[in-house]
């Protein structure tokens, strides 16, 4: 099969890999499953799409369509090829602002495109949790729906048009066609007429009319995901006078012409393969927005709430369970977003109104209060406006990441998670749903969209343990019997990919099931399109991720993985929710190299799979020494974006660090890995001689042969030597009086600073002293980022120790430890707590309370009065200013556009995430290209366009990138500071 696959490879267009690395990266998406495919399959053109299913045909396999990944139902694993478009296929095509629509490929951006179509009063409704990384091609095919599906209906009502290309290797458009064009379609002498025939013949007939009326989700429910929708076929001008299906959203299309475009909503790539989506869309929602966060005693509570909170046609009704808020309580993007939470809720639900006037808003919220007093729901009601309801949205779509914070091997499972009753229904069903968790001893999540009757249900499960894999089938079985007691749909928006799919027959009935083969059939006679998904599907608990009886290896690591009980399940938090996958137009931070390649390797979900699958599979002494999790995590920058931004808080950066110091034990240290760990002692050494140095680091020839020596890029330059060190500057001009004076702090001399760039640090220090503190620069080692950063955490971990030691004795909420150099001091925060001896936890933990950066102790400062904007007052600048990837990450850059504001400047926050530098990663002679395009998505380009703009970063590394990408001098926000001295 390989050499055929290599042919294959050659006569494409994009890209097609068949090796193991590969093929494991994308054996799982965000369900419980787990399938080494055949292949990968990276298209650039239909033709290459063409040439797949050719293949496919020819040596009996199959295609699964992806695009993110995110598919909680196994649809996007199989054992096929898998062809993902998400890459190349990301154009939006046409947009028609007369009539709303807009023409896109697959692969686009839910948010990029709504992103692209607001300046033109139009935007796509379904808007999804997962709306930062989710394509169009995926909503069509889970026919995605969203939290305000109570106004915008799914994706199916929105879908006009799709270009598409049959199982035979035909192309086709599928739209809304009348009578005449219908009978046309069914004479047509090709695979295309004969879907129209087959659904022309069988539609037409009384009996299976009836079946699909009578077993089909009771029509009144907005979200049907389960099966093949024939029920919406059924409903066209072709089989009905009459309107069977109940519309009730105003932005849902009521056109009842024949369209088989609902059929393929939903067909998770079953029939045929998309190549083109055509839109329709709406008005963009007005600017005013409120909310009524109602917390409740219970779900039931929550559930009899909502029937009268929809009377007052919200445009959603978002449920959050304690589970949910809990967990949330435990990240550190989402701790903020809890603020509008007022004792301990069993949960909330958020009801959301969007109008032209905030009188309207106004009048909603204040009559919907007082009928849930009345009627005895709710002991809280909080009122939110403005920013606050974007926080608490933040909030709610973080729910799926969230979920995998459990420590341990039990885990909310998506089996169940997506029934979908009439909201009518709805109490009394989740008090049945409850007593079988109750009768199984076992637990639930609950949340999302309880306002469309879908609440989002997870049961506690372990699956690694024999007995909760089967409880894991038992209960999805016995709920589904309990959603078909109340006609309500399996799926409400998710799909029926495997662990539904097994279940259709009897949601729908065996006349409607084999219906839906036969339908499959004609579509697809050979099964190459995503087979044994939705129909003929096997038992739900095989290809599961985790085996039964599995034993999660512990392994001894540097770093303190206790919190997740090991490093295994660190990696294993990562439940496939692919918040990794945005680009640079969404904004963040996570995942850097992932914007720039586009490639799932480089993405935070695709290392922690490879991590998680290498650890858990390999029998060697050393699992880490592994070439696999070597390639995984070549592009990591370790920017801490994924520790913030990763829903699940899987900190790659720390999982990389402690991989490779297993691997150099294994392999040895490379050369330049030791030269750049070593920075310091190299500094310290040159610093004796620093007109030498430089000389020999400006000179050209001598220049680029350290460059090849070190491996470094040639268009790199080495930081140069200050004729001084600060700390030389410090003992010579500074004056400290003893440590018990008021208004002392403790400055770290980090090493950056130290040699390199001595004037920021002289200036931080005449700033502090201008302002009445009395600095202290106490006795202390370097701060270990070198080492960490390059995976030398032996070296670190005796460094943190020593300055732990040194400085927990004297750091105290009076005198703090502050830094010039974000990543040096924030690692007191972050790493040094989890890298020390056990001895040194508590001394570590309470020191890193303590430590802050400069600008976040002057902002703190001056907000809490100890220091007059007056003091830092001067002539107003227009700035752009780029966050540091750590401060973002473990502290915030609020801090530091406060701060400049207060000293009377107009500050503008550069939407930027990594610079791209990363401390040495962006020297690296093999790292250097991905480095300027990192650069190249929005800082390089938004710098450039900043004429008049004073450019401000915190981090040496940053200043470096932005010079070598613009030619501009970026300055610290000190020197800013300093300069009305």
């Amino acid at each position: 099969m390989s050499n055929t696959l290599s042919q294959l490879a050659s006569e494409l267009e994009g890209e097609l890999y068949f090796d193991d690395f590969t093929k494991k990266l994308y054996a799982t998406d965000a369900s419980v499953y787990k399938i080494l495919p055949l292949a990968v399959a990276i298209p650039k053109s239909k033709n290459d799409i063409k040439k797949l299913i050719q293949y496919a045909h020819t040596h009996h396999t199959s295609l699964i369509p992806r695009t993110a990944g995110t598919s909680l139902n196994g649809q996007v694993v199989g054992s096929g090829i898998v062809v993902d478009v998400s890459k190349y296929w990301n154009q939006i095509l046409e947009v028609n602002q007369q009539e709303m629509w807009v023409k896109v490929l697959p692969g686009v951006n839910l948010d990029e495109l709504n992103k692209h179509l607001e300046p033109l009063g139009m935007f796509f409704g379904p808007e999804t949790s997962t709306s930062n990384r989710c394509r169009i091609g995926g909503m069509v095919g889970n026919n995605s729906c969203g939290s305000h599906s109570m106004i915008y209906g799914t994706t199916r009502d929105h879908l006009l048009e799709i270009d598409a290309i049959l199982s035979d290797g035909t192309e086709v458009t599928f739209n809304a066609i009348s009578k005449n064009e219908f009978e046309a379609k069914c004479n047509l002498k090709n695979l295309e007429g004969a879907l129209y025939r087959q659904i022309n013949d069988r539609l037409s007939t009384p009996k299976v009319q009836q079946e699909i009326k009578s077993e089909f989700p009771k029509p009144e429910i907005r979200r049907r995901n389960s099966g093949y929708a024939i029920d919406e076929l059924l409903d066209t001008e072709i089989f009905s006078n009459d309107t069977y299906l109940t519309y009730k959203s105003e932005a849902q299309r009521t056109d009842r012409r024949f369209n088989f475009c609902k059929l393929l909503a939903g067909s998770e790539g079953t029939l045929a393969f998309t190549t083109a989506i055509k839109l329709n869309c709406v008005p963009v929602p007005p600017q005013n927005k409120g909310a009524l966060v109602v917390h409740l005693h219970s779900i039931y509570d929550a559930c009899k709430a909502t029937i009268i909170a929809a009377n007052h046609h919200p445009g959603a009704i978002e449920l959050m369970d304690d589970f949910i808020l809990d967990n949330a309580k435990k990240n550190t993007e989402q701790q903020k977003n809890l603020f509008f939470i007022q004792g301990s809720p069993k949960a909330v639900i958020v009801v959301e109104w969007a109008r032209h006037t905030q009188e309207e808003i106004y009048k909603h919220i204040a009559e919907l209060e007082v009928e849930l007093q009345a009627a005895g729901y709710g002991y809280h009601f909080a009122k939110l406006y403005g920013s606050e309801i974007s926080a608490c949205w933040a909030l709610r779509k973080a729910g799926l990441g969230l979920l995998a914070n459990v420590p341990g091997d039990s885990k909310a499972v998506a089996c169940i998670e997506d029934t979908a009753v009439h909201i009518l229904d709805q109490p009394e069903y989740i008090a049945e749903f409850e007593q079988i968790l109750k009768k199984y001893h076992k637990s639930s999540v609950y949340y999302a969209h309880i306002g469309d009757g879908e609440i989002h249900l997870r049961p506690i499960l372990d699956l690694k343990k024999a007995d909760d894999r089967t409880l894991f089938v038992t209960i999805t079985s016995e709920v589904a019997d309990l959603v078909k007691k109340y006609r309500g749909s399996l799926s409400g928006e998710h799909g029926d990919g495997i662990v539904r799919g097994h279940f259709l027959k009897r949601m729908i009935g065996e006349a409607n099931y084999n219906l839906c083969i036969e339908i499959k059939n004609t579509w697809d006679p050979h099964n190459i399109f995503n087979p044994n998904k939705i129909t003929q599907v096997a038992e739900i608990d095989k290809n599961l991720r985790y085996t039964s009886g599995q034993v999660t290896k512990e392994i001894e690591t540097y770093f303190d993985f206790s919190a997740t009980e090991g490093i295994i399940r660190m990696a294993e938090k990562c439940n496939g929710a692919g918040d990794c996958l945005k680009s640079h137009h969404i904004g963040g931070t996570m995942c850097p190299s992932y914007m720039a390649t586009r490639n799932e390797k480089d993405s935070t979900r695709g290392r922690a799979n490879i991590l998680r699958e290498i650890l858990t599979q390999s029998s060697k002494k050393n699992p880490f020494d592994h070439p696999d999790i070597k390639q995984a995590m070549d592009l990591c920058l370790s920017c801490k974006g994924c520790k913030n931004e990763c829903n699940s808080n899987v900190d790659v950066a720390m999982l990389k660090a402690e991989f490779l110091q297993h691997y150099y034990d294994a392999n040895g240290v490379p050369f330049r890995t030791l030269m750049i760990g070593n920075f310091v002692r190299s500094m310290q050494i040159a610093s004796h001689i620093p007109a030498l140095y430089n000389t020999f680091m400006t000179w050209k020839p001598t220049s680029a042969m350290a460059n090849a020596i070190m491996g470094i890029h040639p268009k790199r330059k080495f930081p140069l030597l200050h004729p001084y060190t600060l700390q030389h500057w410090y003992k010579k001009n500074i004056k400290p009086k003893p440590a018990n004076s008021p208004h002392t702090v403790y400055l770290f001399c980090d090493e950056f600073t130290n040699y390199n760039d001595v004037e920021i640090g002289i200036k931080t220090l005449k700033l502090l002293t201008k302002l009445g503190y009395n600095v202290i620069i106490p006795s202390h080692h370097e701060s270990g980022r070198t080492f960490l950063s390059k995976g030398m955490v032996r070296q670190a971990q005796t460094l943190a120790n020593k300055n732990v030691e040194i400085l927990s004795g004297i750091v105290n909420a009076n005198t703090p430890l502050i830094g010039i150099e974000p990543s040096a001091i924030l690692g007191f925060r972050d790493e040094y707590p989890l890298l020390v001896s056990r001895d040194n936890v508590p001394k570590a933990q309470t020191l890193a309370k303590y430590c802050m950066t400069t600008d976040e102790f002057l902002a703190k400062e001056i907000e809490t009065g100890n220091i007059e904007k007056s003091k830092i007052a001067s002539a107003p600048l227009q700035i752009k200013l780029h966050g540091h990837c750590h401060q973002k990450a473990l502290s915030t850059v609020v801090h530091s556009k406060k701060l400049l504001e207060y000293a009377g400047h107009k500050v503008e926050l550069i939407p930027s995430g990594c610079c791209g530098m990363a401390g040495s990663f962006g020297y690296e002679k093999e790292h250097y290209q991905v480095s300027m395009q990192i650069g190249e998505l929005v800082l390089f380009p938004t710098i450039r366009k900043s004429t008049g703009y004073e450019i401000v970063a915190s981090g040496t590394s940053c200043r470096h990138q932005i010079y070598d990408g613009t030619g501009k001098k970026a300055k610290h926000i000190v020197e800013v500071l300093a300069n009305n001295e």
